[in-house]
């Protein structure tokens, strides 16, 4: 929170002496934050007081909810995007971000692996960032399943136990 309101400071510093200055700009620029780490996540509500716009910045969220450095091969197995701690924490972010009308989006390896769209499509996600190359096969995935079919998948995974049995539950859902 004294991040977001340091840099809310400057941002009015800059604003005041460009008015001073003459010049001109977009007096309302938005504000964003990326929710990196299980902190920001579970004050998100306080965040979002904040804030006009959130992205959920899912590499960074598994390996600090998990405590797990994907990049070292002593523990890298256990890096397990689809933990239900790491659902749980995106389905808790982008619920209360929704009930603030507040924009949030998903970057990171999930946003673009077309495997986890259902879900993320199912939990209220919307707006996904990733690299151009998967834009057609999460499109694709987006298209062949409607919104209630998602929303079902992402019911049922939510109350599963395992990153093993969330998998298992979408690739089923990939190949029907």
């Amino acid at each position: 929170m004294e991040e977001i309101r340091k840099v809310k400071a400057i941002l009015e510093k800059v604003k005041h002496d460009l008015r001073r200055g003459g010049k001109a700009f977009n007096d309302t620029i938005p504000v964003g934050v990326m929710i990196e780490v299980p902190s920001a996540a579970i004050i998100i509500d306080r965040i979002l007081s904040e804030v006009d716009f959130l992205s959920i910045g899912t590499n960074d969220l598994v390996q600090y909810t998990l405590a797990v450095d994907r990049d070292n091969e002593l523990v890298s197995q256990y890096y397990q995007s689809l933990h239900p701690a790491v659902i749980w924490l995106i389905q808790h972010v982008v619920d209360t971000a929704t009930r603030a009308r507040k924009a949030v989006s998903v970057c990171g390896e999930i946003a673009g692996d077309p495997l986890y769209t259902p879900l993320l499509v199912g939990l209220g996600v919307r707006e996904f960032s990733m690299n151009p190359i998967s834009i057609p096969d999460v499109k694709k995935a987006v298209r062949s399943l409607s919104l209630k079919e998602a929303q079902s998948i992402a019911e049922y995974a939510v109350r599963l136990s395992t990153a093993g049995e969330i998998e298992n539950l979408l690739e089923s859902k990939k190949e029907a």
